[in-house]
């Protein structure tokens, strides 16, 4: 039997790359001569620079850049094993998890700290970006990220604006002559499964202001400086992403990408599936193992097992997944592509339980998949 093992990391808990190798354990337990492939997944969120770096043999760069607050934070981005392309998670220099629940106010917080990473990856050679734009903490349209790679936003007196949606409020002109040049010589991906747009009812600062420390009475005033920023952003520069899927994304930095970077936003496990070859390890496959931590309804929205199992069955191979645990509705999966799913909770275990042992776990549940392949193989259910 040949087995491609792709699970995306369990999170919080082991790396894709960890949980791969043990479920090839607990394949290996019981069906020693089985040929097994580990290549391990993600979907653009957490977990991504470290399974793209795994997966090339990359290696992980520390920088020093600023965090949403503008203070200088230790840092990192990837750089994949061809030596070409860096994978960046904003997440690590402009994320809501950097910033402590009592500051968080997207008036001032911003993707500048993403932008000197950007710089930091061309300084350093690389012109593939993969970024991921998941847990921002920020509303300013990729201004900040912008302004750090050298783009002017200048407010009514000719001076560059501050940080964040206060600075939108007050921006006249853009002036990108400045930007740096080696932009133009770069190809941007970006991994966002959000579809908003930039304004309006369904946009970046009414939906996801609040998660960012937005009051209710501050939403009407991050929509205006947004919907300001839209508009010099047309007149200066020609350009109206506004409407289009994503621009909303990560507090308007989905727009910001496409504006000034001519960034490609697209589903992320469809990023790294293409940028692993992953179709190419399909061909002679009798059985794919994906997995992740819980595994719910929400698994069918672009997840990495509902990604993989997409692409298993077009080759008609058959899917099983190893979860943590089992989530509301994770029947769905079944409906998706992913032929059986199980967990690796034994009894009553909690979060810290579960984590300790989760490698044995792993195993053990592979293994009892593996034993109930085994009986099928030996019964005649036609």
């Amino acid at each position: 039997m040949n087995i491609l093992i792709s699970p995306q990391s369990f999170k919080g808990s082991i790396s894709a790359l960890n949980t791969a190798k043990a479920i090839n354990i607990g394949v290996k337990n019981v069906l020693p001569e089985a040929k097994t492939i580990i290549l391990p997944v993600a979907d653009g969120g957490d977990g991504t620079l470290e399974t793209l770096v795994d997966v090339s043999g990359g290696e992980i760069k520390n920088c020093r850049v600023s965090n949403p607050l503008g203070v200088l934070i230790d840092s990192n981005w990837g750089g994949m094993g061809d030596n070409h392309t860096a994978v960046i998670e904003m997440a690590k220099m402009s994320g809501l998890a950097l910033i402590e629940p009592s500051k968080r106010n997207p008036m001032y917080t911003t993707t500048y700290g993403l932008g000197e990473t950007i710089k930091d990856a061309l300084d350093q050679g690389y012109r593939d970006f993969i970024i991921g734009i998941g847990g921002s903490a920020t509303n300013d349209g990729g201004v900040g990220m912008a302004q750090a790679l050298g783009a002017l936003f200048l407010d009514v007196k000719g001076e560059q604006i501050s940080y964040g949606a206060q600075g939108l409020s007050n921006l006249v002109k853009i002036n990108l002559n400045n930007l740096d040049k080696r932009i133009k010589e770069s190809k941007f991906l970006v991994a966002s499964d959000v579809t908003n747009p930039l304004l309006g009812k369904l946009g970046a600062s009414t939906i996801y202001g609040p998660q960012k420390g937005a009051s209710k009475d501050m939403i009407p005033i991050l929509e205006e400086a947004m919907l300001n920023f839209a508009n010099v952003a047309k007149k200066n520069l020609d350009l109206d992403v506004s409407n289009i899927p994503g621009a909303g994304a990560a507090g308007g930095l989905g727009a910001g990408l496409m504006m000034f970077l001519n960034a490609e936003l697209k589903p992320g496990v469809d990023i790294v599936l293409d940028k692993i070859n992953f179709d190419t390890y399909l061909s002679d496959i009798d059985l794919v193992i994906t997995g992740e931590g819980q595994m719910d309804f929400q698994t069918v929205y672009n997840k990495a097992p509902y990604g993989v199992a997409l692409r298993a069955k077009a080759f008609d191979i058959p899917v099983i997944a190893i979860s943590g645990s089992l989530g509301k509705n994770f029947q769905d999966v079944n409906k998706f592509g992913i032929d059986a799913v199980t967990s690796i909770s034994q009894g009553a275990m909690n979060l810290d339980e579960l984590t300790a042992s989760v490698s044995r776990l792993i195993i053990e549940s592979t293994e009892q998949v593996m034993r109930f392949l085994e009986v099928g193989s030996k019964l005649d259910i036609n």
